[in-house]
């Protein structure tokens, strides 16, 4: 997954996945797109391998429920814990990527995407600037 990777770097990584999986499944479903968008995101990250990223996608579609629930506030957590305020706010860009990709950030996705965003320990305004791009997208506004 992460040859030669360190504990914190892990930890942070087992973060982002976690919570890329909570904004996926907010809505009660992970779509194609979002899927997609996961495992994008995640070839991203520095050292990550290929076998790595299916291992992890395999393990957030079994656990997607439970990642969206209570394992948000953790997450963040240890993001707090071990980022920066850039790599914080850099995440909340993915999420907020990750909830558009499949054309609608509805209610849900949004609750969510504010709570991690206070999780974060990030503002009302970093989130606004996070999801600008994609505001024709926000669902309580497309009504």
């Amino acid at each position: 997954m992460l040859p030669g990777a360190d504990v914190e770097t892990i930890e942070i990584v087992v973060a982002v996945a976690g919570l890329l999986a909570a904004i996926a499944y907010a809505d009660r479903r992970f779509s194609p797109e979002e899927d997609l968008r996961v495992r994008e995101e995640l070839a991203r990250l520095h050292g990550m391998t290929p076998a790595g990223v299916e291992a992890i996608c395999t393990v957030l579609g079994e656990h997607a429920r439970e990642l969206s629930t209570v394992g948000v506030p953790t997450f963040c957590r240890s993001l707090v814990e071990l980022g920066d305020r850039e790599l914080r706010f850099e995440v909340l860009v993915m999420l907020v990527e990750l909830a558009a990709a499949d054309g609608l950030i509805d209610t849900a996705e949004s609750n969510l995407l504010r709570l991690a965003t206070r999780s974060l320990g990030l503002s009302q305004d970093d989130y606004n600037a996070a999801q600008t791009a994609h505001r024709a997208k926000l669902g309580v506004l497309s009504r």
